[in-house]
């Protein structure tokens, strides 16, 4: 690792892909600052850091230019995780949620210019895709945003496009496509429906999934996302910069498939969840009926490889999820 460039700033550290990050780029040697108010995240998530010499924790919010200020101070890297996910909330609650993800990524975009932080990698999102109907989905072709949350996400790749342009600071963004894995949050109203039916079956409650189940999703397992963010973070191909990238395997499967495919990996270790009923209930507003990514673009220009098919991934989250939550 090149000595000179060695301290990553992890806003979101705390949360489900950010404390990932924090673990894996310690593990590595780096520096790593996280920045978290634990709106969404948990202290356990990073506790067994906090001894670290090499780990650092601010609490403070992005919405607080003065705390963005602060922590992109001497930092090379900005790993931007920190945002109020979910379309139901942001329907809900469509100012907060424009608050953190809109005003949140302008301060945290002014602070890592006025620090000369060398890059700035953020988390964007593939509901920037809308109601466009293309599959695969190819990054420069995006339709019309369908809540207030893809509102936000598509602005935060409008203002990292201006900053780069404008001000010369390296931004890439990283659209995730339903990540899901270790420390995933199962609880909550707006909890991911991978950890959200994981629990449901382990407590033996039936899960309902929205619609018919012929919906399809790109599950994305958390190790092919924190591969992204490392090559985003230290890739020298200029090419490669100021630009967005689809994340996720390049696969497909429909509700109906990942609900049979939990049920079998949680059956060996509870054969009665495999007699657990699944119910069905309406679409949610807002929702895309299909998501399928094309890796294309981020395998030639980043080198991407990723390593977790859907059913690798949920074999060991399922086997994470048993061993800490049951």
């Amino acid at each position: 690792m090149n000595k000179t460039i060695q301290n990553i700033l992890i806003t979101g550290g705390a949360g489900f892909i950010g404390s990932n990050l924090c673990d894996y780029f310690i593990k590595k040697g780096y520096y790593v600052t996280c920045l978290d108010n634990f709106a969404t995240g948990h202290r356990h998530n990073i506790e067994h850091l906090l001894s670290n010499e090499r780990f650092e924790l601010i609490e403070g919010d992005i919405r607080n230019l003065e705390t963005c200020l602060k922590a992109t101070k001497e930092k090379d890297f900005v790993l931007h995780q920190a945002a109020l996910g979910s379309v139901p909330r942001s329907i809900q609650d469509p100012i907060t949620s424009n608050e953190v993800n809109v005003t949140g990524f302008l301060n945290m975009l002014v602070a890592s210019r006025d620090n000369g932080v060398k890059r700035f990698v953020y988390a964007a999102s593939s509901s920037t895709y809308g109601d466009s109907e293309a599959l695969p989905k190819v990054e420069e072709v995006i339709g019309k945003p369908l809540s207030p949350y893809a509102i936000t996400k598509y602005v935060n790749e409008l203002y990292a496009d201006v900053f780069s342009k404008t001000y010369g600071l390296e931004t890439i963004g990283l659209r995730y496509f339903n990540v899901f894995g270790r420390r995933q949050d199962p609880n909550g109203a707006y909890a991911a429906v991978i950890p959200k039916f994981v629990m449901q079956f382990m407590r033996h409650e039936s899960p309902v999934i929205n619609g018919d189940g012929t919906y399809s999703r790109d599950f994305t397992y958390i190790d092919n996302v924190i591969q992204m963010n490392e090559l985003a973070m230290i890739t020298q191909n200029n090419e490669a910069l100021n630009t967005v990238y689809n994340t996720a395997f390049g696969d497909r499967v429909t509700l109906n498939e990942m609900v049979n495919l939990l049920k079998q990996n949680l059956s060996k270790y509870d054969a009665s969840i495999s007699e657990v009923s699944i119910f069905y209930g309406a679409n949610r507003v807002g929702d895309i009926p299909h998501s399928l990514a094309s890796i294309e673009k981020a395998k030639r220009l980043l080198n991407y490889n990723p390593k977790y098919s859907f059913s690798l991934g949920l074999k060991e989250a399922v086997e994470w999820y048993w061993e800490n939550l049951k």
